[in-house]
């Protein structure tokens, strides 16, 4: 797969974060997907929001139509999502996402996935094995130091090299451990949900 080589990042390279709305656990039906569209790690332009079935298949189809869409598409260079799972099990297929849009994505994990549990946790739904050849398949996942160079975040780049990816997330990761455009995406979502935003402040 071809990547995309920046030529220096600049400092405000628009992101577009992405994350869902919380949810019970007994709970089926839609759940609020929130994507923040950001100049690097400081300006916040434009929200976007759309919805996906909980432990569906519809997640990458709705953000490949979220990107084509928008009046920002023709400005943004990097997709920066929490996570390959959205709405509990809706699994991202990155690689098809960058393929359809030409849009890098980055994917961002807190702690290091542990793969057993996930793939326990994926055959009890339809469609298990589809599932778990997207998350198997969506690359190396890099350790990666941002706010004040203590805690570690992982990284999983898509259509971009490591470096780069790099690069963008400490850019971007101005007020917390998680990129500013998650951590915007994420408290737009829960507000959504919860009708008050909290958690990554």
């Amino acid at each position: 797969m071809q990547i995309v080589k920046f030529r220096g990042i600049k400092p405000e390279i628009r992101i577009l974060g992405v994350d869902d709305g919380p949810f019970e656990p007994d709970y089926s039906g839609k759940v609020p997907l929130v994507g923040a569209v950001f100049r690097g790690g400081k300006w916040l332009d434009g929200v976007m929001v759309k919805s996906i079935e909980k432990d569906g298949l519809d997640v990458t189809e709705c953000l490949i139509e979220m990107v084509r869409d928008s009046r920002h598409f023709g400005q943004l260079r990097i997709l920066m999502t929490d996570g390959v799972t959205f709405a509990g099990f809706n699994v991202f297929n990155a690689k098809k996402f960058f393929r359809e849009t030409g849009l890098p994505v980055i994917s961002i994990s807190r702690e290091l996935p542990v793969m057993a549990n996930i793939r326990r946790a994926v055959k009890h739904l339809p469609e298990w094995r589809e599932r778990w050849n997207i998350i198997k398949e969506a690359g190396k996942l890099y350790p990666i130091k941002t706010k004040n160079h203590e805690a570690t975040v992982y990284m999983q780049p898509v259509g971009v090299g490591r470096v780069d990816a790099g690069e963008v997330v400490k850019l971007s990761s101005t007020r917390s451990l998680v990129p500013e455009p998650l951590r915007a995406a994420h408290l737009i979502a829960t507000a959504i949900v919860r009708g008050e935003s909290y958690g990554r402040v």
